[in-house]
């Protein structure tokens, strides 16, 4: 959630999230479930589900890949719930993140994308999209998949990490520095280091699930 991704947030990564709701523990905590969760997602139906079926799963489509990538930078100073319930308006909007399309965007599809109120109407952010598609295609080629150029800055597997409380989970690391550096080096947007983290944090490819939340365990 750039709680990771990514914003006016706490910067604790996809545990930035817990900027939405300023007064949650640092510590799993019950859901009304009685299953414990990264505090981030224990009161929030959306964040629950999303905690408990995408949040942190290995991630190695590339389409879906390239959701995330957009759906993290778009999420830039804004809260993770807010994107979450945008996501259907963003795949209508986006052709279902399908990048060859994107990248084939003109002014007019531009200016309705502007106009569209089921997504953040941000001109910088919509205009990155379209030159994350074309730089995306481009690592397709040279890579065959983005999946494969991606994974290399965590050596193709999962990082496992074991934080107890939210303050310990990192908002960056150097996994996340060197794709950062790497993707604005081939062209991409909004892929600061911190997004990049949380773009890690989402697809799997760190699992930052709390040591006591029940999906710690499940992603080990």
């Amino acid at each position: 959630m750039s709680s990771s991704s990514p914003h006016p947030t706490q910067t604790t990564g996809h545990l930035r999230r817990p900027a939405i709701i300023p007064e949650v523990p640092s510590s799993p905590q019950p859901g009304p479930d009685h299953r414990t969760r990264c505090p981030w997602a224990a009161r929030d139906a959306l964040l629950i589900a999303y905690h408990d079926d995408e949040w942190g799963v290995p991630i190695h489509d590339d389409r879906v890949l390239f959701e995330f990538l957009i759906l993290e930078g778009a999420q830039a100073g804004l809260s993770w719930s807010t994107i979450l319930r945008k996501r259907a308006a963003y795949r209508a909007a986006f052709d279902r993140f399908n990048a060859r399309k994107i990248a084939q965007y003109d002014e007019s599809k531009l200016a309705a994308l502007l106009a569209n109120a089921g997504i953040v109407r941000n001109r910088l952010k919509i205009q990155a999209a379209v030159r994350n598609a074309h730089a995306f295609l481009a690592v397709q080629k040279e890579f065959g998949s983005f999946d494969s150029y991606v994974w290399q800055f965590v050596a193709g597997q999962p990082v496992q990490n074991g934080w107890r409380r939210t303050e310990d989970v990192p908002a960056r690391t150097p996994q996340s520095d060197a794709m950062s550096k790497d993707l604005a080096k081939r062209g991409f947007k909004f892929v600061g280091s911190t997004i990049c983290y949380a773009f890690m944090q989402a697809t799997g490819m760190v699992n930052d699930h709390l040591l006591d939340c029940f999906r710690h365990k499940a992603l080990t």
